[in-house]
């Protein structure tokens, strides 16, 4: 207890005690005041005190906020979820958006590391800062955002990641298929949008291959192997009679054709849901809006030596040295499960993340 004689009296002693909450307590420690010659003294230092104790009272309790002198940086923010709750796909567009261009992907929890690894190969060709990452979920947003601010953005309602992470399970169904909806509000926001998977890696900068002004641009999922100056027209389709088009890579345009195609694409998903006997996922609907759309939305096939599917890239040896440095994006596909795709791109030194995790935006994953 600190001590100032006056006189030979003992004056009153104010403590501070600083909590672990951030927060303070103040006590006032003294002897009973005696009316001594110096009794006016000590009674203006104990109104000073008390007026001292009045004001720590009512502004100790705000030293959380960053406007206080003597924050706590360290005390947990609350305000953190409630910011990226409210942060809309027009805000967050218009804040990655690049000459009204963005990149956008859909990503559920359990693929964080695949999304890891994509920005890796995205940021090497200069594009990483457009990318806007649509949240399937809100620990896949607070993660992205917590690291990344700004470039994720959840649409309500929220899914069940963990139910997201099967292909062909009803949750994959259920994520996919809300994927039209996402690029159709982004095209009426008016930006052109790239739409990526993320079990993809890119190893040449994409852009220069969207030739023209075209409506829509995609990549074909077949493995015959096409001529190198193959028809960039929507190919004809199966027996089904339906084309055989990749949703896991599409440019678009903010066009009218470019709308009806995702209007319909929707409707196509809206009328055949998934079931356990038709293990569903966006693409079948994606090929029926584009045959029902062929004479209204001007399409371009992209090259399919560039573009190639990953039942060619994977399995055709032959063929990928043929084509050797001619290769924009390698999608994972023809494989199901997530190990599966893993070891995939470890064997083919396109899993990047364990030795490249610096060169993604999102750094290292804890």
């Amino acid at each position: 207890m600190k001590r100032i004689n006056h006189n030979n009296t003992l004056s009153p002693t104010l403590f501070i005690f600083w909590c672990n909450n951030g927060k303070a307590k103040a006590f006032l420690f003294g002897p009973p005041l005696s009316y001594s010659s110096n009794s006016i003294l000590c009674c203006n230092s104990l109104l000073l005190l008390i007026t001292l104790l009045v004001i720590l009272g009512v502004f100790l309790p705000w030293a959380g906020s960053p406007l206080f002198l003597f924050s706590n940086t360290n005390a947990p923010s609350s305000s953190f979820p409630s910011k990226w709750v409210d942060y809309s796909l027009a805000k967050a567009a218009k804040f990655v958006a690049k000459n009204g261009t963005l990149i956008a992907c859909t990503v559920s929890y359990p693929f964080f590391p695949f999304l890891n690894n994509w920005l890796i190969s995205v940021s090497r060709q200069k594009h990483q800062d457009k990318v806007l990452v649509i949240a399937e979920g809100y620990a896949t947003l607070y993660k992205v955002n917590s690291k990344w601010p700004g470039h994720a953005v959840l649409i309500p309602p929220a899914l069940d990641s963990q139910t997201a992470h099967s292909f062909g399970s009803q949750g994959f169904f259920n994520l996919t298929s809300r994927r039209p909806e996402h690029l159709l509000q982004l095209l009426e926001l008016g930006y052109k949008v790239m739409y990526n998977d993320v079990d993809m890696v890119w190893l040449q900068d994409p852009f220069p291959y969207l030739q023209g002004s075209h409506d829509v641009y995609f990549m074909d999922d077949k493995t015959a192997i096409k001529p190198l100056s193959h028809s960039h027209d929507l190919p004809p389709s199966a027996r089904n009679g339906r084309t055989n088009i990749c949703s896991c890579m599409i440019f678009l345009r903010p066009t009218n054709g470019a709308k009806l195609l995702m209007k319909q694409w929707i409707e196509e998903l809206h009328a055949q849901p998934w079931s356990k006997s038709n293990k569903g996922n966006d693409q079948p609907g994606f090929n029926w809006a584009l045959g029902k759309t062929a004479h209204q939305v001007d399409v371009y096939l992209l090259s399919q030596a560039a573009f190639p599917t990953g039942g060619m890239y994977f399995w055709n040896k032959t063929w990928v040295e043929e084509t050797k440095g001619k290769h924009v994006t390698v999608h994972n596909n023809y494989i199901i499960g997530y190990d599966n795709k893993m070891k995939r791109f470890q064997d083919f030194g396109l899993w990047l993340v364990d030795d490249h995790a610096l060169e993604s935006p999102l750094g290292k994953l804890d």
